[in-house]
């Protein structure tokens, strides 16, 4: 008898579970992508110089290179505007052609200056580069630039995403639609960065020509909104 009743409350439980697997499945559900773009003018400027000499005695070699980047941070840090950090720094042996002996050292620094105002940077960048060398300069979206712009698409693409779901919904003779799921990603496109400026030698003897010319150019904010929606068809 107990085994019986173990019998009977287990096919109790089974046939309790049959209508929640039921309601499990689900119809009429389609698959739906909207994305909005927007260009955005780049807002923020960092700029990468660098100090690289060889010596064959290290000390000496590290000592140069410091004054140089000291001198440059002394520089940039009486800029008003300007974010001033300093940046890798490293150091390697020089072999001699049978890659045996050591015969040098060779050794770089960077330092890093970043800024939203252009003209005082690129100023500024025309004074480094008398002592030093230009590695990069890379336009940028500040933070919240960036923030608010993805702010506004995520609105704009559900609001797309919900006007195709109605269209879906009408095509198919809908009443109706429920989402069942909603995805919201988002891409930043970044171009190629666009220098124009005269090389270290030519501006020191050309004062004319001493601050480059910069085109910051714009970004491609994206937001896509991917999701499946259930349709209520009577």
């Amino acid at each position: 008898m107990r085994h019986l009743s173990k019998l009977a409350l287990l096919f109790g439980l089974a046939t309790l579970t049959l209508p929640a697997l039921a309601d499990q499945q689900h119809y009429n559900q389609v698959s739906l992508r909207a994305e909005v773009q927007q260009s955005v003018s780049h807002d923020t400027l960092r700029v990468t110089f660098y100090a690289e000499d060889q010596d064959a005695e290290p000390a000496k070699l590290a000592e140069r290179i410091t004054r140089r980047l000291n001198q440059g941070l002394e520089t940039a840090r009486g800029t008003n505007g300007v974010k001033v950090s300093s940046g890798n720094r490293s150091s390697h042996p020089v072999y001699d052609d049978k890659h045996q002996t050591i015969v040098a050292w060779r050794e770089r620094g960077e330092i890093i200056l970043e800024s939203t105002d252009f003209p005082r940077l690129t100023s500024l960048t025309a004074q480094l580069l008398n002592d030093l060398s230009l590695g990069d300069m890379q336009f940028s979206l500040s933070p919240t630039t960036r923030r608010t712009t993805e702010d506004e698409l995520i609105k704009r693409a559900i609001e797309a995403f919900r006007a195709r779901s109605d269209i879906a919904t009408r095509s198919l003779g809908g009443s109706g639609y429920k989402i069942v799921s909603l995805n919201l990603n988002t891409q930043f496109m970044q171009p190629p960065v666009m220098f124009r400026g005269a090389s270290k030698m030519s501006m020191a003897a050309d004062r004319e020509m001493s601050v480059p010319s910069v085109e910051g150019g714009q970004a491609d904010v994206t937001v896509s909104a991917d999701g499946v929606i259930e349709v209520s068809i009577p």
